[in-house]
């Protein structure tokens, strides 16, 4: 099992392999011929190619795997729900436990980063057309570094003065810090993908490139329609994760922290209030611990960290004069009612689109989300979509799924149909 370790905000909470554990961990592998681990990959990260690398002690071959399938490897092993993905598929759940298949992952590239390696070739023949990716989150990075590797010139434009998105700005840095983050994003920056951080797109920018992925996911949050969401000391989730990595220890928001919601994110939120200093922290749910899509090891985390858990509570009402005060449930049964003393409330009920149109014109949905064909191709010639802004919010892997999709799109775009 892995080792929960204490932490603090900016502390990685979870300690990793060593070489020795790793080779030890690599040996359970039954070296399947076909198998299951790496089609459960959304990815198609391969598991069992670079756990048979480490097995065999070649670890620059096992994170070369890792960085040819996803360039985002480094933060994947720390985020990523094995659990329900290539864990799940390993064939050692029939004999006793699977294969800890992230921790694996997470080794290989940090001897990547401990060593120097170069693990992925810059393309030889450049190629003439050029490709924006509007948006630095996993999606983007994903369909930049396809492109980048088969030699296209490729620029990455995002508001943000950081690159990375959700990676960056949406989870708590004892989960997922900083430093793998910007190391998978060097990996692309090493391929001569261009980075412009900082500034809004425009039109404009978007009419100056031969093709242009989007990849914005979902940057609309939502609060839900009670009474009391304009009191002070209401956030939504990533606007409240946005200024707590932004501040770090120095950011205050109250004593008694009430977070809303069931997913990772919500988590997330839990955990930095406990890790910035909150006195009291608890998470209600609507529904039960079972039907929360959040992986269950990160409530044990929040759990260990003293963080409560209330299900099956809907939220009715925010109570407070001007500031929050207080807030008011609802039971999942009807009849029962629920308050809890508050001073900050924090809403991760889940995000929608933005709307678009300033920087580029193409048919959504009635959520706003994106319609694509199977390339990816939005209903504006030349113009592709993947990642949450077109699926909804979706893991990290399933958006780098979709970017690299999206970059097969756009290459064949160009072969097809050349540039005007």
């Amino acid at each position: 099992m892995s080792k929960i370790i204490k932490s603090d905000y900016l502390t990685e909470c979870e300690s990793g392999f060593t070489p020795r554990t790793a080779m030890e961990e690599a040996a359970r592998c039954l070296l399947c011929y076909d198998a299951p681990c790496s089609k459960g990959c959304p990815a198609g990260t391969d598991p069992a190619k670079f756990i048979r690398s480490i097995r065999f002690r070649n670890v620059k071959g096992a994170a070369e795997t890792i960085r040819e399938n996803n360039i985002l490897g480094g933060s994947c092993a720390r985020i990523c729900p094995y659990d329900k993905m290539c864990e799940e598929a390993c064939s050692r759940c029939g004999i006793d436990v699977p294969i800890q298949i992230g921790k694996l992952q997470r080794f290989a590239v940090e001897q990547e980063k401990l060593y120097n390696m170069t693990t992925l070739k810059v393309a030889e023949e450049k190629k003439k057309e050029r490709v924006l990716c509007v948006g630095s989150g996993p999606s983007s990075l994903a369909c930049a570094a396809e492109l980048a590797k088969c030699g296209y010139d490729v620029t990455v434009m995002d508001k943000n003065e950081k690159a990375g998105g959700l990676l960056t700005y949406g989870i708590v840095p004892s989960r997922l810090p900083e430093e793998v983050v910007m190391h998978d994003i060097d990996q692309l920056k090493k391929l001569g993908v261009r980075f412009e951080l900082g500034r809004k797109v425009t039109e404009k920018d978007t009419k100056a490139f031969d093709a242009v992925f989007m990849g914005t996911g979902l940057g609309k949050e939502k609060l839900p329609d009670i009474p009391g969401t304009d009191c002070k000391g209401v956030y939504t989730a990533l606007s409240y994760l946005r200024e707590a990595r932004m501040k770090k220890e120095a950011f205050e928001h109250g004593a008694e922290v009430l977070v809303i919601g069931g997913g990772d994110t919500a988590v997330d939120c839990a955990v930095t209030a406990a890790l910035t200093g909150a006195e009291k922290v608890r998470i209600v749910y609507r529904r039960t611990i079972g039907e929360a899509p959040a992986n269950l090891k990160e409530f044990q985390y929040a759990l260990s960290l003293g963080i409560g858990i209330t299900t099956e509570m809907a939220p009715a009402q925010i109570v407070g004069e001007g500031a929050v005060e207080g807030m008011r449930f609802k039971g999942r049964d009807g009849s029962s009612e629920l308050f809890f003393k508050a001073d900050t409330v924090v809403f991760a009920v889940g995000q929608a689109a933005e709307d678009l149109s300033e920087i580029c014109r193409f048919d959504t949905d009635e959520s706003g989300r994106a319609i694509v064909d199977s390339s990816c191709m939005t209903s504006a010639d030349g113009v592709f979509a993947a990642g949450d802004i077109v699926a909804g919010g979706n893991t990290v892997v399933e958006a780098v799924a979709g970017g690299k999709k999206a970059a097969q799109g756009i290459i064949s775009y160009f072969e097809t149909k050349g540039v005007k």
